[in-house]
């Protein structure tokens, strides 16, 4: 029988991970959101050499107010955290004021209802980073739009956030006209004036190089988990099931747990897993690998995107998919949730918020992401995800000055886990925006509508942890989880490079995603699939192959 569906509990916990908060609050389009991971460039086509990402490259340099995780990074996992800190063990990374009391314009979408002008988080953060915010939230769902008017007009804020999966039309052709270069001030040990900003992986900038320069502040993202494989662990260990550690024999397995007349299904659309599984390469710029005879190959040319699609299909032909998956419909989380589905792949950012809605009404509730199956025998192939997807810039006309103090403020939001300035940044003032409750953040009415990840965060994040106090089995799952899929994790070939390719050949992948959708679905076959892929080379992928072959004859790579 399903579980019953419980609505949300009444308080959410608070999470200091500022990403998974961003990634939940008001439905970030998670999917999307990886598939736009470092998926750009700015200002001219192509992308830095080797040498000259040494020499625009900031230095590293660990944080010295950062606290020990509880949970060590192994195969370069993020690190965990379980417990709550209290306040007076909190490193302190930014120890003076460091704005001068100006005022800074800063754009970012927000999903959802922003909190009125003058709020106490806000008014807090001013006095805190010593400069006034006047914030200009778009509404996230149509953040693209309103971005390409902005960037095509005269009056372009101070301080713009763009997300990787807004990097599309003339928006990449404008980062490089419009923002500032920062590379004179963060590249090398220039960097070391900011110490929060030193302290962010090299990955993360790496992917912040957009038309030659270092031009966006980043929002480190983990290193895979673009897409998660999650199962009910609860109901798994009731019935005595496991994942298959094969992919031969899912199938057989869903078809066995799969109760229609008991409303029981056992998954939504599992076609992201499927890609995994088979290995097949990401999205641009990341989607071109060395054939067997050493031309590049695409994606879509290869056998592993066709056989991930036809793995997929047999899945929803056996009936094992949820109906309103199978129609695109209502909300796949939910029927997780309610025990309708039992297996679903989404983005790692709704982790911890799915938990903490079901521990009330359903305390026995244990979702867990599984390890992708083997193939054939074969470890599964893990692409790394680039080291950032969402960026701000630095208005280019800014005087000097004035980019330093910007470059302060992005200091000061880069502050690690476990120092003050992390926890103003994340949870806002004690007592008005939470308080504890047996040794736990809960947050406040107040709390709720004014501490809002789209703002703050946005302009510059530190390297991804996963820091859930009040779930401390998340932390456990997700690190575990990371630990272990990382050990077949491998890098594409562009990994990490922002590439602008050509404008004439920027559109034709439209409608691959679509088709993909329809071919599972049984609406369409895999041979229009390959008569896609035929006048895909036509319309110019032939043309764009040339070009990233281009782009590693130029560094003899």
């Amino acid at each position: 029988m399903p579980i019953p569906r419980p609505a949300p509990s009444r308080r959410r916990f608070l999470s200091s991970s500022a990403y998974a908060a961003l990634a939940v609050t008001g439905g970030v389009p998670l999917l999307s959101a990886c598939g736009g991971n470092g998926g750009g460039g700015g200002g001219q086509e192509g992308r830095a050499s080797e040498s000259r990402l040494r020499e625009i490259l900031p230095s590293y340099r660990a944080s010295d107010a950062a606290v020990e995780p509880d949970i060590a990074p192994e195969n370069g996992s993020s690190p965990g955290y379980t417990a709550w800190i209290p306040d007076e063990e909190l490193g302190v990374s930014v120890p003076e004021v460091p704005g001068g009391g100006g005022e800074f314009r800063a754009m970012t979408p927000l999903w959802g209802t922003p909190p009125g002008a003058g709020n106490a988080f806000w008014t807090a953060m001013d006095e805190a980073i010593g400069v006034r915010m006047d914030w200009e939230t778009q509404d996230g769902n149509t953040y693209g739009e309103k971005l390409g008017a902005v960037l095509a007009g005269n009056d372009i804020p101070d301080l713009v956030c763009i997300p990787g999966w807004n990097l599309t039309g003339q928006i990449p052709q404008a980062i490089g006209s419009r923002f500032a270069d920062l590379g004179p001030h963060l590249s090398g040990d220039a960097v070391l004036d900011y110490p929060n900003l030193a302290a962010i992986p090299t990955g993360a900038w790496q992917a912040s190089v957009f038309g030659g320069a270092l031009r966006g502040l980043p929002m480190p993202g983990a290193p895979i988990g673009g897409v998660v494989p999650y199962y009910r662990q609860d109901v798994f260990e009731e019935n005595g099931w496991e994942v298959p550690a094969d992919a031969a024999d899912f199938l057989d397995f869903c078809v066995d747990i799969t109760s229609a007349r008991n409303g029981v299904w056992a998954c939504e659309d599992l076609k992201w897993t499927a890609f995994i599984i088979h290995g097949v390469l990401p999205e641009k710029p990341n989607y071109f690998d060395r054939g067997d005879d050493g031309r590049l190959v695409n994606r879509y040319e290869t056998d592993a995107y066709l056989e991930a699609l036809e793995w997929t299909r047999r899945l929803y032909e056996a009936g094992v998919v949820h109906p309103d998956a199978v129609a695109a419909s209502g909300d796949a989380n939910q029927r997780f949730t309610a025990g309708e589905v039992l297996m679903f792949n989404t983005g790692d950012g709704g982790w911890h918020n799915t938990v903490v809605e079901q521990r009330t009404a359903n305390p026995g509730f244990h979702m867990n992401a599984f390890d992708f199956p083997r193939l054939a025998g074969q470890d599964p192939v893990v692409y790394l995800a680039n080291g950032s997807g969402i960026w701000t810039f630095v208005n280019k006309d800014l005087p000097e000055d004035r980019v330093r103090e910007a470059l302060q403020i992005a200091n000061y939001t880069a502050a690690p886990y476990g120092t003050a300035e992390n926890r103003m940044r994340a949870y806002g003032v004690a007592g008005t925006h939470y308080t504890l409750e047996d040794g736990l953040p809960v947050r406040t009415p107040q709390g709720e509508e004014e501490v809002v990840p789209e703002t703050y965060p946005f302009i510059c994040s530190p390297g991804h942890s996963i820091a859930l106090p009040d779930t401390p089995q998340v932390v456990e799952d997700w690190t575990g989880w990371q630990k272990r899929n990382l050990a077949f994790a491998r890098e594409p070939l562009f990994y990490g490079r922002q590439i602008q390719e050509p404008a004439r050949l920027a559109s034709i992948n439209s409608g691959f995603e679509d088709l993909e959708d329809d071919v599972v679905r049984g609406r369409r076959s895999l041979r229009d699939l390959r008569n896609a892929v035929d006048d895909w080379r036509s319309a110019g992928g032939d043309e764009l192959r040339d070009f990233y072959q281009g782009l590693l004859d130029e560094e003899g790579a």
